[in-house]
């Protein structure tokens, strides 16, 4: 593994400096959307830790973790764990899901970053309806 590394680096070093700053970029995005569901940003680093709180910030029970494990079914669990990230932010529109899915990490970035974006609480099992109830009256 680390020779194919080695090879990307010597032959395109600048796919790799792209991917660290996606990587970079990615990272900083999760983490500021921890922050803005009263969530510890620090767990959006450590591996494991960011899957539990995601988990709980869409309302989801821990042991559903363990869909993540099941080859196919993953990739489906996958998408639907970011479909309901964007709903937890008031995001419901068949747009929006596409979007979330497709440039996740520039989707999740702009949810962090953006000053107009709440939290409006865990989604899983609850209807859309119900979300969209949560969000305040404009002023």
């Amino acid at each position: 593994m680390t020779s194919i590394i080695q090879n990307i680096m010597e032959e395109n070093p600048g796919i790799f400096i792209l991917f660290l700053f996606i990587l970079f970029i990615g990272a900083v995005g999760k983490a500021k959307l921890f922050a803005k569901a009263d969530q510890p940003w620090i767990a959006a680093l450590v591996p494991v830790w960011d899957l539990i709180v995601v988990l709980r910030m869409v309302g989801r029970p821990l042991w559903h973790a363990v869909f993540l494990l099941i080859p196919g079914f993953n990739i489906y669990f996958g998408f639907k764990l970011l479909i309901e990230i964007a709903q937890s932010f008031g995001k419901v529109s068949m747009i929006d899901a596409i979007f979330v899915c497709f440039f996740n990490v520039f989707y999740v970035l702009n949810l962090g970053l953006a000053y107009n974006e709440l939290y409006y609480g865990p989604v899983y099992g609850v209807d859309v309806k119900d979300v969209l109830a949560r969000k305040p009256a404009l002023v």
